[in-house]
């Protein structure tokens, strides 16, 4: 699937709630599996259906240990579907972030440190769920997509914000030859 870059209407746009009937139909599930494919091959920890040029709002949030996330939590990737933010939390933490959709940029993004939220699953099943940490950033990055924003919105200033390669090898401590 081709990913939307920064600049397409889709990623300025709201997603739009999948009903109970499409969740449990075939084109569904198939859109999700191609989801997650597209997701791994280009490396990702989240994504989310704008970011494909499909107004759905269904997400995806995998954390895995790499190369740029050496202390991300490793986690079966989660399938979201009409996610919503319940509560989050006041405190907040400063990270840097990336996104399949502003290639080639980093950004030092304040989020919340945690976050409840409720989402259907594959399933139709309705779940509620308390997100931490690394995890919560990856939800509310991926979120921001469904509601027509990106981690640019959120830039505080502008030194906030670093070419990919020289995060990678200034903060990162990632030499050019590695993943």
């Amino acid at each position: 699937m081709k990913i939307a870059q920064v600049g397409e209407p889709i990623l300025r746009s709201m997603a739009k709630p999948v009903t109970d009937s499409e969740i449990n139909n075939a084109a569904l599930q198939t859109f999700i599996d191609d989801l997650m494919q597209t997701m791994q091959v280009a490396n990702g920890v989240g994504i989310a259906a704008p970011q494909v040029f499909d107004e759905r709002a269904v997400m995806i949030i995998a954390s895995r240990p790499s190369h740029r996330y050496p202390d991300a939590p490793n986690m079966a990737p989660l399938v979201l579907i009409n996610p919503k933010v319940i509560q989050s939390a006041n405190e907040t933490v400063k990270d840097w972030e990336g996104c399949l959709s502003v290639p080639g940029l980093r950004g030092y993004i304040r989020r919340a440190q945690w976050v409840d939220i409720e989402y259907q699953t594959r399933e139709a099943e309705r779940v509620t769920l308390r997100l931490d940490g690394f995890v919560a950033r990856i939800f509310l990055h991926e979120y921001d997509h469904l509601i027509g924003k990106t981690w640019l919105d959120h830039v505080e200033v502008n030194t906030d914000i670093m070419a990919e390669s020289v995060w990678r090898r200034v903060i990162a401590g990632i030499p050019d030859e590695a993943e």
